[in-house]
């Protein structure tokens, strides 16, 4: 009975990770429901199954904060990656003698990103404004440089194009070192991730041998100390670790 209502714990906990999308009017009832749900696991269940609950619900919710973060942190890279081709690509045409104007439709036409910085250019707004707006993304912080290439050039008159490719050899540079870094920590990462799994190990070792962990940790109330702490520790060394890198990655 406990493995059924531990489940439907995790299950809320899911519904309670947030969402990296625009709140709606619905938005509100979808973390209600989760919600009341645990607050009537909470009322009907003995303390230990409420407890092994909490518990599935804070390792769902942690673990769904990193991944997300882990997505987030690798479109971001794509982005990087695409702007250092896309700002290539768009000082290759303005040195060839295009207007600047049809460089970024072209440009555009690879990354939907610029679109609304080719309309811009197309009507004749500030496309230096556009390009700070789309350097918002995460990944395309670079889009400022361009942005700054592009009102230089437009104040003082000179090459548009040798200021995009400066930005772009920069840009170009700046990936290079990313990588470095990002190989650097993976190691790490990876080292912590292993330490967080080998608990898993052990417990199915113990299993194997014949030994029963899994009761001695859901069963009795120096079990459900040990697992608690135990996972609390396990996952405030992976946050620890995440901190870090994030922090370096930062910088």
């Amino acid at each position: 009975m406990w493995v059924l209502v531990a489940v439907a714990a995790a299950g809320a906990a899911v519904g309670l990770l947030p969402r990296p999308r625009t709140p709606t009017r619905g938005s509100g009832r979808s973390v209600l429901v989760p919600l009341l749900g645990l607050a009537a696991v909470a009322v009907v269940a003995p303390p230990r199954v409420v407890l092994l609950g909490v518990t599935a619900c804070a390792v769902v919710a942690a673990g769904g904060v990193l991944w997300r973060r882990r997505i987030a942190h690798r479109t971001a890279l794509r982005t990087a990656a695409t702007l250092v081709e896309v700002c290539e690509q768009l000082a290759a045409g303005l040195g060839a003698g295009q207007p600047p104007g049809r460089a970024l439709l072209e440009a555009a036409g690879q990354w939907p990103l610029l679109r609304p910085v080719a309309e811009a250019a197309r009507v004749g707004a500030d496309v230096p404004t556009a390009l700070r707006r789309a350097a918002l993304a995460p990944g395309a912080e670079g889009l400022r440089w361009v942005a700054a290439a592009w009102q230089v050039a437009h104040r003082t008159g000179q090459g548009l194009a040798d200021a995009v490719d400066r930005v772009a050899l920069d840009l170009r540079a700046e990936q290079a070192t990313r990588a470095v870094v990002d190989g650097e920590l993976a190691s790490a990462r990876a080292t912590a991730r292993l330490v967080a799994l080998l608990p898993l190990a052990a417990l199915a070792m113990g299993s194997g041998v014949g030994g029963d962990p899994w009761g001695f940790l859901v069963g009795t109330p120096v079990g459900l100390a040990c697992l608690v702490a135990g996972l609390g520790i396990g996952w405030l060394g992976l946050w620890w670790i995440e901190a870090i890198a994030r922090a370096v990655e930062g910088r």
